[in-house]
């Protein structure tokens, strides 16, 4: 959303337990339904790195690579966007033998 006085993007702040639009022009926000919009992305959050749980594990591909605390040759995989979208994703691997997990920085 943007200022309806000088056309900058609007952000969220906190003002006492109300949570408003802002500008740097000095503008605040005191839309109802804008306060809506703005408690609805603020507790949607980020989406968290992805963590697989032992219960998960038998879904996972499995490729060779070499666990560096047990040397076992096949660990499972899977790719989770990290970084900007622009950004190759990052390639998480689990030993198949001792659960050890790592980065695969290729």
């Amino acid at each position: 959303m943007f200022c309806p006085k000088c056309g900058s993007l609007l952000r969220p702040k906190l003002e006492g337990s109300k949570k408003i639009l802002y500008c740097s022009c000095g503008y605040k926000s005191k839309d109802k339904k804008q306060e809506a919009k703005i408690k609805e992305r603020v507790q949607s959050g980020r989406p968290s790195v992805g963590v697989i749980t032992a219960d998960q594990e038998h879904t996972l591909p499995i490729t060779k690579a070499e666990c560096s605390q047990c040397k076992n040759t096949e660990a499972y995989y899977w790719l989770v966007q990290t970084r900007a979208g622009d950004e190759p994703e990052t390639k998480f691997l689990r030993c198949t033998k001792c659960k050890h997990t790592w980065r695969d920085y290729d």
